[in-house]
């Protein structure tokens, strides 16, 4: 569900209770922890951790008028969804993150290409969340991306 809320408090506001304290922890554990350089902002309709213009003027190079995506987080109607670009052709950290969360939790991991999703607020794994959060900095994420452009570009 896109929300149209034009502010992250806006965005929390409108949550439904289920979802709203995973929510509100997981954007703690994200801001306390992601290394700096990120913005946090509405993108996607959605809570978007993003490399700004600022840093970064070429944009997402699928739309550039808008900021380089990093990490949403939303609110689902069926889950609590997180989206990490930056494990878009990093396979080595996804796999750590994929075997970390089922050696920890003992279940298998809920995901699509670059989302994970969450059923139960009781089951998403913060602190692991909070060491993935710390792993990429802003400019490994930007060369990691301009890599994979590269190669999406040569490969036309």
């Amino acid at each position: 569900m896109k929300s149209t809320a034009a502010s992250v408090d806006e965005y929390i506001d409108t949550l439904d209770s289920k979802w709203k304290d995973g929510i509100i922890k997981l954007r703690t554990i994200i801001r306390d922890n992601i290394p700096s350089g990120f913005a946090e902002t509405m993108s996607y309709g959605m809570i978007g951790y993003v490399v700004p213009h600022s840093t970064y003027p070429s944009g997402y190079h699928a739309t550039p008028k808008l900021p380089l995506p990093f990490i949403n987080i939303a609110a689902q109607k069926n889950y609590i969804a997180l989206y990490h670009m930056g494990l878009s052709g990093n396979a080595d950290l996804k796999e750590w993150f994929v075997s970390e969360y089922q050696s920890r939790y003992n279940r298998k991991m809920d995901m699509g290409k670059g989302c994970f999703r969450f059923s139960k607020e009781n089951i998403v794994p913060y602190e692991l969340i909070k060491e993935l959060v710390k792993k990429i900095s802003v400019d490994g994420y930007i060369r990691k991306y301009e890599e994979l452009i590269k190669i999406a570009r040569e490969s036309r």
